[in-house]
């Protein structure tokens, strides 16, 4: 019986001190898994792959197409951060499923773009029968589009409305409405494929969906925000983390990188303006 324990006790000792070996080897500290939509923000993170190996980081870059996977993925700690969406999105995510993710950056800029199908906004302003508005159905993008539709005069914002908990079309009544604009909410994601589909009707496109679709907002949109308006901050693009990770080496490597020269660089050659870097 004593031996048996004798022999027992030395498998547990011999195993904790395999554990603890491979503890230290652990490929997962120099490991990355990114959670990113494809354009522009795994064209980005590319770039930022290369910085990384060069500290003896591995960044694992998996496109997504939608909105509500990369947060759930960073969420069950699948991922170690996702690189798709803005604050006031995420704000609005963690408040609808309960969760409490982080932005730990801010990276770039995407202005948003009035994109016309055989109509421009002086042609849909005037026009004698109904135009059609695609804009995002998601809380937050539907703000910003209602906004920029504001500023290009298709429609009043409500007076007394606090932009900062966000508007949509339910808070806009018949006289906020040029007579002849009807707003159609549809997942951002479709935006291009309506705009194409329907001609003589106008589309507020998030700037990854236009790129996606060859669209470039500095040469193709009919309207864009203002580079000096509220929009080029508050909705910035993010990298979002789970609170117990945002200060984790990985995750400062991540952000040098993201804020490099090298990057920046990039942003500014490969978009010409349709995303911007929010380097200092």
């Amino acid at each position: 019986m004593k031996k048996f324990v004798a022999l027992t006790l030395t498998c547990v000792i011999l195993l904790c001190a395999f554990s603890s070996l491979v503890s230290c080897g652990n490929n997962d500290e120099k490991t990355i898994r990114v959670a990113a939509s494809p354009t522009p923000h795994a064209e980005i993170l590319e770039v930022a792959k290369g910085i990384l190996e060069k500290q003896g980081y591995t960044l694992e870059i998996v496109e997504f197409d939608d909105y509500v996977l990369p947060n759930n993925v960073v969420y069950s700690g699948e991922f170690d951060a996702n690189y798709f969406q803005h604050l006031p999105y995420l704000n609005s995510f963690n408040a609808d499923n309960s969760m409490d993710l982080c932005s730990v950056v801010a990276v770039h800029y995407e202005p948003f773009g009035v994109y016309g199908n055989n109509i421009t906004l002086d042609d849909a302003i005037g026009s004698a029968t109904k135009v059609t508005v695609f804009i995002p159905s998601d809380d937050s993008n539907q703000t910003r589009a209602l906004l920029l539709l504001a500023q290009e005069g298709f429609i009043t914002i409500p007076d007394g409305k606090d932009i900062g908990t966000g508007i949509n079309i339910l808070d806009l009544a018949e006289d906020n409405y040029l007579a002849n604009v009807e707003l159609v909410a549809v997942e951002a994601s479709t935006l291009p494929a309506q705009l194409r589909e329907n001609e003589g009707s106008l589309a507020v496109i998030n700037g990854n969906y236009a790129i996606g679709a060859g669209l470039n907002v500095a040469t193709d949109a009919l309207a864009i925000e203002a580079s000096d308006g509220q929009a080029a901050t508050t909705y910035a693009n993010i990298i979002a983390v789970r609170p117990e990770d945002k200060e984790s080496p990985k995750i400062l490597a991540l952000i040098d990188a993201l804020l490099s020269q090298e990057v920046a660089d990039f942003i500014a050659r490969e978009y010409e303006g349709a995303v911007v870097s929010m380097k200092k």
